[in-house]
């Protein structure tokens, strides 16, 4: 399970390259995975997963160095024209709604950043025809995409698997699962964050951030059938035992729109993976409590009871979460403010310190966390995936040996 959260996901290529590189040299195992999911960034990571699973230990390198290839100036050209033209974006809404009233349908709706450049660097940088090739000569069972349906609100996954049917229980609630052969587009349309990226048209309809309604998508892969999932955050865990003094503290950056804005992405982004491991874990005790009180024989019988009636099968399933045990919106705060790394602010990111204030507290820098693609904070938050994976090496060995875990 691979979480959105834009330049946060270089965290995601530093586990990632532990998990592919360093973890078989270690222990032996291969990291290999049935089914991989991904929102957001995390679905960027998920179709390269999914794309290069014919490959050994290089792609773990490979995705690495697309991170640390990259500069922000290059990510987002930002010119004079662009910054004289903000004003039309924002107030151009209803330019853009009567084209749609008279049937016209672009690629893209609203976003006040040109996401060209990282759009043209996940054509290239994905083969994206191997998907279909280690689907087929099965290296892995299914890979899904986890997007945002405007029009309705509702979750949105992009499903390819070797057979094209999926189970019967797969489209319920309020998450739609859709069969469907996965092209650049679904994958970018994942990744579209509100206000600041584009919407993206797949077919005739609109597209945001699958982090809105889906940020870890384990609702699919559930019911495709996982028993033991891998959750990669880009949250840094927040217990409940945070005082009262902390949060008062932080209404201090309440004045910084930028401030503001990144603790809703935050939010919007981050936080859904709690709540999903939370009722992932009710549902194992549950069943424990089941059988406790029941006998042995309770899920069994439960299941069968469920399957006449047409529903999905439950089980017990694993989990093993890594997460940054480092804010990462702190380090890019430090970075910014020249306390690590040597960033040379861009013209694009000038202009935004100084449209939404600086600020002298680096947990300001949320929002920034999520756009700044540029190798001086996708290697540091790399490194910091690759030594928070391999903290969990011990857990890693049961997770991919299948022994029991705790």
């Amino acid at each position: 399970m691979l979480s959105g959260g834009g330049a946060r996901g270089a965290y995601e290529a530093g586990v990632l390259r532990y998990l592919l590189v360093d973890f078989p040299r270690r222990t032996g195992l291969r990291a290999d995975f049935d089914i991989v999911c991904g929102t957001s960034v995390g679905a960027i990571h998920a179709c390269f997963l999914a794309a290069t699973a014919h490959l050994q230990e290089e792609r773990g390198e490979l995705l690495l160095k697309i991170w640390e290839d990259l500069r922000v100036d290059e990510v987002f050209r930002f010119s004079t024209t662009d910054i004289i033209g903000l004003p039309g974006k924002i107030f151009g809404a209803r330019r853009v709604a009567e084209q749609l009233r008279a049937g016209q349908r672009p690629d893209r709706l609203f976003g006040l950043l040109d996401t060209s450049p990282l759009e043209q660097l996940v054509f290239k940088s994905i083969p994206w025809r191997e998907i279909r090739r280690n689907l087929r000569e099965e290296r892995l069972e299914a890979v899904c995409v986890a997007a945002t349906q405007i029009a309705t609100g509702r979750a949105v996954v992009f499903v390819e698997q070797k057979e094209r049917s999926l189970p019967p229980w797969a489209d319920q609630e309020n998450v739609r699962m859709q069969a469907i052969r996965l092209l650049p587009v679904h994958a970018l349309a994942s990744a579209a964050i509100p206000l600041l990226f584009p919407a993206v048209r797949v077919g005739a309809r609109y597209y945001a951030d699958g982090g809105l309604r889906l940020n870890t998508p384990m609702a699919p892969a559930v019911r495709l059938g996982a028993n033991r999932v891998l959750v990669i955050g880009l949250s840094h865990g927040v217990g409940p035992d945070v005082s009262e003094a902390l949060a008062q503290q932080r209404t201090e950056g309440f004045g910084s729109p930028m401030f503001l804005f990144g603790k809703v992405l935050n939010a919007l982004l981050l936080s859904p993976i709690d709540t999903d491991l939370a009722r992932m874990h009710f549902i194992n005790q549950l069943l424990e409590n089941g059988e406790k009180t029941y006998g042995a024989d309770f899920l069994e019988r439960m299941n069968e009871q469920s399957r006449k009636q047409g529903g999905r099968p439950v089980q017990r399933i694993d989990d093993l979460t890594i997460r940054p045990s480092v804010d990462l919106g702190i380090i890019a705060g430090e970075l910014l403010q020249g306390q690590r790394g040597n960033l040379e602010p861009s013209r694009f990111m000038r202009f935004f310190l100084r449209a939404f204030g600086r600020g002298n507290d680096p947990k300001e820098a949320d929002l920034l966390s999520y756009l700044l693609f540029d190798t001086e904070y996708a290697r540091p938050i790399a490194e910091l995936g690759h030594a928070d994976a391999a903290a969990q090496e011990e857990r890693l060995v049961a997770f991919f040996s299948d022994e029991p875990m705790a």
